[in-house]
């Protein structure tokens, strides 16, 4: 996973994330910038959420857990490694730490914490904020490689495993059940099952995914094969990709239209320039 901006400049749902019913689940790590909304819970490997971001449900991280100041959890907070809690954390639940627990002033817990390891009373560094100042200045004096193999560092797997995209939600951005709302690109990973309409500057949406809601964008739209979304696709000024065997059940509004093999639109079609129809798969880039 290469970053030649800011990470927290764009929407990335990894491959094979699902939005259920009460959580978003993904295999990798979960990256949400400060201001953000996740109106349900999360569950990952290691969950870093910035400043002020808040989460309507409960937080489950298999390894490590840094929630910055003023961040708001509705449910419970369960750990299965560290956890690292800003001042002034809002926790609606209890905090469950099968590690080691560095929290800091004013944090308020309704039902109570309880750590196996060592428990520091103290304010802990914001790890996340001075992780991505530090990328960013990085990536502003040219040193792009210090900056991957830093973000590489992140994301590995400890046991030295392949790496795992992570989930990142930038700042100020709404994730609901409702919309997916973000002013920067979003891209979809393959076989993705998500709830909720979602609004971007683009959108990119791989692979045998499936979208329940429609997709709204400034820019430009791709979706991948044996993709289907619930809904209407819609751009102000982009052209829209939509490949083999994927299928909008709604309208589609843009530019210029290319379509795929075998590809379906069962609304009502408007584009303002071509519309070119393929025969064969377009090989990916």
């Amino acid at each position: 996973m290469a970053f030649s901006r800011d990470p927290l400049d764009e929407l990335v749902v990894p491959d094979g994330t699902e939005a259920k019913e009460v959580a978003l689940e993904t295999d990798g790590d979960v990256l949400v910038g400060s201001r953000a909304t996740v109106e349900f819970g999360v569950r990952g490997r290691n969950v870093l959420a910035g400043e002020s971001a808040e989460f309507g449900g409960e937080i489950e991280a298999e390894g490590d857990c840094r929630l910055d100041m003023w961040c708001d959890v509705a449910e419970n907070v369960l750990v299965g490694q560290d956890a690292y809690i800003g001042e002034r954390v809002h926790i609606g639940g209890e905090l469950k730490v099968a590690g080691d627990l560095d929290i800091g002033d004013d944090v308020d817990i309704e039902e109570g914490f309880e750590a196996n390891g060592w428990i520091v009373i103290r304010n802990p560094m914001p790890t996340i904020v001075f992780l991505f100042v530090y990328l960013k200045h990085l990536l502003l004096i040219g040193e792009e490689e210090t900056a991957q193999r830093l973000v590489s560092e992140i994301v590995d797997e400890e046991d030295g495993g392949p790496e795992t995209e992570p989930l990142v939600i930038p700042r100020n951005a709404t994730v609901g059940d409702d919309a997916w709302r973000v002013s920067t690109p979003a891209t979809i990973g393959d076989d993705c099952r998500l709830h909720g309409n979602v609004r971007a500057e683009t959108i990119a949406v791989g692979d045998d995914c499936n979208v329940f809601g429609s997709l709204r964008a400034r820019g430009d739209v791709s979706i991948g094969t044996g993709t289907r979304i619930h809904g209407d696709l819609t751009t102000r000024n982009g052209d829209v990709t939509i490949a083999g065997n994927a299928r909008v059940l709604g309208d589609v509004s843009c530019a210029d239209l290319e379509l795929g093999p075998e590809a379906e639109i069962d609304g009502t079609i408007r584009a303002d320039g071509e519309i070119t129809m393929r025969t064969t798969e377009r090989e990916r880039e």
